[in-house]
């Protein structure tokens, strides 16, 4: 299933048992990018992952089930970059995924300096691309731009000719936003009026979206880009079924024309590593409405299908490998929720020291 063009031979043992940062353990982002790492260690290839995990919270799964969890200050205070620099040497860390939304600007405008200063490499997309993709307007003028098919949009001032040419219903959401939040599906002006007013509340900018009709025809496609910009490594598209904003059910399959589209959308804009294209199917056009310049919350589901993407990101970015991914299983997959038990004196002890050594948790085999 996957096809080495061309690999860098690489006997370096701290290259081949490398230590890689994770932030941001309590997100189901960054405990997608745990799950496909493990399963890389797991799949008995030659690299094998030393995961070390930080977040915010001692309250966060993911600290407890990786080989060390790690305290750190939120993203947005002025201490954060340093305590991160300052794990990437102690731990001798040789890449960071980041696991938010939120540290994907913190993190990317420090990339140079955090590479600068230690020798890990920050496995995200360029700046240019991380704010398109996450500015909704922006997103919508590049599809436009370069004759995507794509939701028509509108900003707030615009709205008389928006409704005229699209009418009700019409979605309306933050341009900078991410997720479900403030996510409103309006029928009238009434309704426009009091989503517009409540997203520009909370400090947000709303957009205007055509709504896309067609609940079981909603895909989130997983593309990764090598290094230089210049081919696909892999894509994968999943059909979902959407609950409280993230993907409940998933039937994994071909989907070629979702593929295509998405693989070109990644290309024009100059991605990097992994990108996540959400689309929907108009009849038989795909339209995409979001870009997520980021690894997805459902990578473990495309690493079980054959499509690692943390892993391919790694060794085509770290190790040099030139990969190519032509194909993965067909698949139907069902979330649902599940525990992990720590010892109430491992927490007390975390939160006396701040950290977590070792693996100090258990997940029950009862389902």
């Amino acid at each position: 299933m996957l096809v080495n063009i061309k690999s860098k031979e690489n006997t370096d043992n701290n290259a081949m048992n490398p230590s890689v940062l994770v932030t941001a353990a309590g997100s189901i982002v960054a405990q997608g990018i745990i799950k496909s790492l493990k399963l890389a260690n797991q799949a008995g290839k030659p690299v094998k992952y030393r995961i070390i995990a930080t977040d915010m919270s001692l309250q966060a799964a993911g600290l407890y089930r990786c080989d060390k969890g790690l305290l750190v200050p939120p993203s947005s205070s002025s201490d954060y970059i340093d305590a991160v620099i300052k794990i990437i040497k102690e731990e001798n860390i040789q890449a960071i995924y980041i696991g938010s939304d939120q540290e994907l600007l913190v993190i990317g405008n420090a990339a140079e300096c955090i590479e600068r200063e230690t020798e890990a490499k920050v496995l995200s997309n360029p700046l240019e691309v991380v704010y398109i993709a996450r500015d909704k307007w922006k997103t919508f003028e590049f599809l436009k731009a370069n004759n995507i098919p794509c939701a028509l949009s509108s900003l707030p001032e615009d709205s008389d000719n928006f409704i005229h040419n699209v009418g009700f219903p019409m979605v309306v959401k933050p341009r900078e936003g991410y997720g479900s939040l403030h996510f409103y599906i309006v029928n009238n002006f009434e309704e426009l009026n009091y989503a517009i007013s409540r997203i520009r509340k909370v400090g947000w900018n709303p957009i205007l979206q055509e709504y896309l009709d067609g609940n079981d025809v909603e895909f989130t496609s997983g593309v990764t880009v090598d290094r230089l910009g210049k081919y696909v490594m892999s894509s994968i598209s999943i059909q979902k079924v959407v609950k409280n904003g993230q993907t409940y059910k998933a039937f994994i399959d071909n989907f070629e024309k979702i593929r295509s589209s998405s693989e070109e959308t990644a290309l024009k804009l100059g991605a990097r590593g992994a990108i996540n294209i959400q689309s929907k199917l108009q009849g038989e056009e795909p339209k995409i409405f979001e870009i997520n310049p980021r690894f997805s919350a459902t990578a473990p589901m495309r690493s079980v299908a054959g499509i690692n993407e943390p892993d391919i990101v790694f060794r085509n970015n770290v190790l040099g490998e030139e990969i190519k991914i032509d194909r993965y299983e067909r698949l139907f997959c069902m979330r649902y929720w599940n525990e992990v038990f720590v010892n109430y004196s491992t927490y007390e002890k975390a939160l006396k020291v701040g950290r977590i050594n070792g693996n100090n948790s258990f997940i029950h085999n009862y389902f």
